[in-house]
């Protein structure tokens, strides 16, 4: 019975159950001729014994004086309750759900050590918790001696009270057993009575409240080794039930991937969407977000429709969100009192994406409390991201704006709160407005424009918020949407909030009572005087009028003793500040960025609470104001572009500086000692400082200073104190011509290689810089560079562009964290010596001396290369092919990985490898990739492009591309699928290149995410799907001339890992040869297009450039690097 897990269900008939158990009676007397007749068996006689008192000891029926129809009746009820618990509900189109349960087995199971454990399921409405409660149940109910699942919670607690539920949880649980709860109380006595030595299996699901748990899920009620799986929305009900030891699993919407599966089961009855409704089955899988109730419903409706039908309902969920969807999301917002109301349709109409940190006093202003923030959190309504983010699933905005749609469903004007541009609109230019009215927003395209008469906020005296702007407006707009010809007369004293883009008026009308006004912002606005005289508005925080052309000064603020933010970026015309601004006591940012008429500011300043002072770009500012008492809190100053010479009293009352940026001040030729005494500050900026020609001994005393950029200085030099600089990690030197001279004795880095004891000089000097992670020494004019560079062994980038040595030093290599490594431009480096390990990227753009890389073996060393007008380096006969090999090392060492944005070369080329499958001429080139290859058999893709710059012009006539951390004049991108995938930022050396160039890169298909598998998806009635690889080239003359691409399959990289097997020799790149190339032109993978048919851009002649041949093989002998050392002793002697 135990070993066969059956179950037994005695019926005494007639019979005592204790005659039974002892065996007295007429058992006794039949046990006495088994044991005569028996003798040789006795053990199995004792057996029997022992199966009757077991059987005794089970609960079952017993006739006596009860009627045999009620109890067989009863028998019935019992045995079909035993089979249906026994076959579990098969859920069907289950999708996405491995991982899921598997987290969730983790979770239950889980070094349980015979204890009780509560796991809870938490997440908004629709996203799956009871399917995957379900779902776990269904794997490990046989486990348990008793179980049950209670769907609706919430539901049947409200319509027939948790006495009901107590009872169906006994009738499961002692299957079969009636019994009358009285009440509550009752109950929960009843169910630790009847649980606490079991083992079972409880489900509650969509539960609402602690009530319901206290009443349903006592926390000693349940016997060792018992799971108890609650499923709610409220993720604090878990939390704090059970003094916190619960288990919860919060359930995440469904990826890309898995919810167009979900969707095409429900609308097709397969995993993937019929031809021709693959774009419209996309739209539908966007629209629900991953949530797999919105797939369910939408999929199910759209089943055996047609594609007129698709489309009408499709446009029909833009204007009318779907109502099954809606109901089960509502249900969150049910339980929230009305400030939690309030501000969940506040965050979802005003607040979604935005910064945390930036919109806590804004929703405090709105009458909201920050405590109520992390009850939607708690209730699933919102997410809050490490980084303090607020989010909000489209599906529960679009819920928030129902339910103030139907406040009003015919009048606009009559609801809270208004978003709509037709609404809005409607509302403002025909003055229906209502005092019911408490939030605008009015987002209006580009191109538009309205004129609003002075009464269009009038009726609207409840009015909390008010924004206007333009939907996606450039950076460089000037002006607003809306024009007020005949000015404002009114707008509501409730007013928290004024955000209004393009402002037309000249001032604030002195006759509103913005009593209540927190944050005012009105950037690119026509303001020449933010207000006349003295406003009292006790309750203002902020103030930001960037970007306004016309402001030229600030009025009297002391009528505003609480404001925190004074913005005034890029006001160019503003000359005047009121001296009031000095005494704003909580005044924490103040932000003159651009403000370059700006002459002077108040004369004093007792600006106690400051943290960011911003006055970059005040070029005419001439004298900084006095400081009254000190400044403790102040982190950041910016001074960057102003003709300030003199900082000694600034440093002494900022003592708790962080941050100082003192940028292209041109008058700045010393810094004070005092500076040296700032132990908060982490980063000193003085990029393009010319005049200072000399640092302060003392700097090293900064000993938490982090960044240093010296770049532009005239420094010879360092102060020797820079050896107690143990936490500095950026080291920018950029254009310091003068460390090269002879002067120079604190810096070995630059010292000649023959210097008498470089080690000894490193132990004054270098040997503290353990922290540096970046040295920049671009255009420093550097002849040589000393062994003691490997002692830098926290390095990460090296930046060398632009100077004069002949090689590196062998100590290079031991810079095991060196990443990226700049050499562009150094035009006398001959050879480079064997590099570290983990290097990711060189550039060695127009080192046209060079002749030699000393690569590793290892088969881990891959990194990319940039080697464009190497032209001496692949002349080079003994050198076998980079791109062959890195591409080899890289395909193999990162397949399934997300390794990055992938790997690439740039090298110079004039013929497209054939390995390469598909190739034209010109700049594009079109895949066709078959349905055998979709999935995951298809492992990347890899492109290749040749290139030419075909006329140089002239510097002054090229446009600057800034991309952040590079500068350059032409830029190349590739786009695989219309997506751009990849960049190659070519800088002004490249301007003097006139040779063609090969671009190759290699995307795993880790990298493209769901786009990927949305391209894929759209095949055509011949089984393949048809992609484009783009080039866009961007600057003049620069052109794209000839184009490849290859789908790299399991089968390539089954080969690659076969051919390194056989060893070194083998390439799976080659170039073309002529006759190879005449070849190709019959095959019909290159296409000529028309445009060409005259010749031009077609690639030049074989004998303009050598074909790739590029580094030496470095499986073998590497006995470059002794002829590199040769190399290095024969330029320096």
């Amino acid at each position: 019975m135990t070993n066969k897990k059956l179950t037994v269900l005695p019926v005494f008939h007639y019979v005592d159950p204790s005659d039974v158990r002892y065996q007295r009676g007429s058992f006794a007397e039949a046990f006495a001729k088994h044991e005569n007749q028996f003798e040789d068996k006795i053990d199995d006689v004792k057996a029997w014994r022992a199966a009757l008192t077991e059987v005794a000891n089970l609960s079952g029926w017993h006739l006596k004086d009860n009627s045999e129809s009620k109890v067989i009746k009863k028998i019935i009820q019992r045995i079909n309750s035993e089979l249906d618990r026994e076959v579990p509900f098969v859920s069907e189109h289950l999708v996405g759900m491995d991982s899921r349960v598997k987290e969730m087995l983790d979770l239950c199971l889980g070094e349980r050590l015979n204890c009780v454990r509560l796991v809870g399921i938490c997440g908004m409405g629709g996203i799956g918790k009871t399917t995957l409660a379900r779902e776990i149940y269904n794997r490990i109910f046989c486990d348990f001696e008793a179980r049950s699942f209670i769907v609706d919670v919430r539901q049947v607690s409200e319509s027939r009270g948790l006495v009901s539920l107590q009872q169906t949880i006994l009738s499961k649980i002692l299957i079969g057993a009636e019994k009358n709860i009285s009440d509550v109380e009752e109950g929960k006595k009843i169910l630790r009575k009847r649980l606490c030595n079991k083992k079972v299996l409880i489900v509650l699901d969509d539960v609402s409240d602690d009530k319901q748990l206290k009443a349903l899920a006592g926390k000693d009620w349940f016997g060792p080794g018992s799971i108890i799986i609650v499923t709610s929305r409220d993720s604090h009900l878990l939390n704090s039930y059970w003094d916190g030891v619960f288990y919860i699993y919060t359930a995440k919407e469904l990826n890309n991937d898995d919810a167009l599966e979900l969707f095409s089961l429900k609308a097709f009855r397969k995993p993937h969407p019929q031809e021709n409704y693959v774009d419209l089955s996309i739209n539908f899988v966007s629209y629900a977000k991953g949530l797999p109730l919105a797939l369910t419903v939408l999929g199910s409706s759209l089943f055996g429709k047609t594609l007129d039908e698709w489309r009408s309902a499709r446009d029909k969920l833009e204007a009318k969100p779907n109502r099954a969807i809606l109901d089960v999301l509502e249900m969150s917002v049910v339980g929230l009192d009305d400030t939690q109301r309030d501000l969940f349709l506040d965050i979802a109409f005003l607040f979604k994406d935005m910064d945390n940190y930036c919109i806590r006093d804004t929703l405090e202003s709105l009458g909201h409390y920050t405590y109520d923030i992390g009850v939607l959190q708690d209730k699933s309504l919102i997410t809050i991201a490490s980084d303090g983010a607020l989010g909000m699933h489209d599906l529960l905005k679009e819920m928030g704006q129902d339910i103030v749609r139907r406040e009003s469903p015919e009048e606009p004007g009559r609801r809270s709160r208004l978003w709509s541009y037709e609404d809005v609109l409607h509302v403002l230019t025909s003055n229906a407005g209502t005092e019911v009215v408490k939030s605008i927003m009015l987002n209006m395209p580009i191109e538009a424009k309205e004129h609003l008469s002075a009464e269009a906020f009038s009726k609207m005296k409840n009015l909390r918020f008010l924004k206007i702007g333009y939907v996606h407006p450039p950076q460089d707009l000037i002006g607003g949407p809306i024009q007020l010809p005949q000015g404002l007369s009114y707008l509501s004293n409730e007013l928290r909030i004024i955000d209004w883009r393009g402002y037309p008026l000249k001032s604030m009308p002195t006759s509103f009572q913005l009593n209540k006004l927190v944050e005012l912002r009105m950037r690119y606005s026509d303001i020449k005087q933010l207000w006349k005289g003295i406003i009292i508005l006790n309750e203002l925080k902020l103030i930001d009028i960037s970007d306004s052309q016309n402001l030229i000064e600030i009025p009297d603020l002391s009528g505003v003793p609480n404001l925190k933010q004074l913005i005034l970026q890029r006001c160019t015309r503003l000359y005047k500040i009121h001296a009031s601004l000095g005494d704003l006591k909580r005044l924490i940012r103040l932000d003159l960025n651009g403000c370059k008429c700006l002459e002077s500011l108040p004369h004093e300043i007792n600006l106690e609470a400051l943290e960011f002072f911003n006055l970059s770009g005040c070029s005419k500012l001439k004298k900084f104001p006095y400081i009254v008492g000190n400044m403790p809190h102040l982190w950041k100053l910016y001074l960057s572009e102003t003709t300030i010479k003199d900082l000694s009293l600034l440093v002494i009352h900022s003592t708790c500086l962080i941050e100082l940026d003192l940028g292209d001040c041109k008058n700045l030729s010393s810094l004070p000692i005092a500076i040296c005494s700032l132990m908060s500050l982490k980063t000193l900026n003085l990029f393009g400082c010319s005049k200072l020609d000399e640092l302060p001994e003392n700097l090293g005393k900064i000993e938490g200073l982090e960044v240093l950029n010296l770049s532009g200085t005239a420094i010879t030099g360092l102060p020797s104190s820079v050896v107690h600089l143990k936490n500095l990690k950026v080291l920018f030197l950029y254009g310091c011509v003068g460390l090269s001279s002879n002067k120079l004795t604190r810096f070995p880095l630059m010292q000649p290689g023959r210097s008498p004891d470089p080690m000894g000089m490193l132990e004054h000097s270098l040997i503290g810089l353990c922290s540096l992670t970046s040295l920049e020494l671009s255009y420093c004019n550097v002849q040589t560079i000393s062994n003691v560079l490997g002692c830098l062994s926290s390095l990460e980038s090296l930046n060398l562009r632009g100077n004069n040595f002949v090689c590196l030093p062998e100590s290079i290599i031991q810079l095991s964290n060196l990443r990226f490594l700049y050499m562009g431009g150094c035009t006398h480096l001959r050879m480079l010596p064997k590099l570290p390990l983990n290097i990711e990227y060189i550039d060695a753009t127009k080192c046209t001396s060079l002749e030699t890389l000393s690569l590793r073996p290892e088969y881990n060393f891959r990194p990319s290369f940039l080697l464009l007008n190497c032209n001496k380096l692949i002349k080079n006969p003994s050198y076998g092919d980079l791109v062959s090999t890195m591409l080899r090392r890289y395909i193999i060492n990162t397949q399934g990985q997300q390794d990055g944005s992938g790997y690439h070369v740039a090298i110079p080329g004039s013929e497209i490898p054939k390995w390469f499958s598909h190739q034209n001429v010109g700049d594009s080139v079109n895949l066709q990739v078959p349905s055998d290859l979709l999935g995951n058999k298809l492992m990347g893709i890899a492109v290749c492009a040749v290139f030419v710059f075909h006329k140089d012009h002239p510097l002054h006539q090229l446009h600057i591309l800034d991309y952040g951390d590079i500068i350059g004049m032409h830029y190349l991108g590739c786009s695989v699928g219309g997506l751009e995938r990849a960049t190659l930022i070519l800088s002004d050396e490249f301007g003097k290149i006139e040779s063609y160039q090969l671009w190759l890169h290699y995307f795993p298909s880790t990298i493209f995410g769901a786009d990927w598998k949305e391209i894929l998806n759209k095949v055509d009635a011949n089984g393949f799907s048809q992609i484009e690889v783009k080039f866009d080239p961007e600057g003049p003359g620069l052109e794209v001339t000839k184009c490849g691409a290859h789908l790299v399959s399991e089968r390539d990289i089954e080969d690659l890992i076969n051919q390194n097997k056989a060893g070194p020799s083998n390439c799976i790149i080659t170039p073309y040869d002529e006759d190879g190339f005449e070849d190709s032109e019959k095959d019909t993978k290159i296409k000529r297009s028309s445009d060409n048919s005259n010749g031009e851009g077609a690639g030049p002649s074989s004998d303009e450039l050598p074909h790739l041949n590029l580094i030496e093989n470095w499986f073998g002998d590497l006995h470059t690097q002794g002829k590199g050392n040769s190399n290095c002793e024969e330029e320096e002697s």
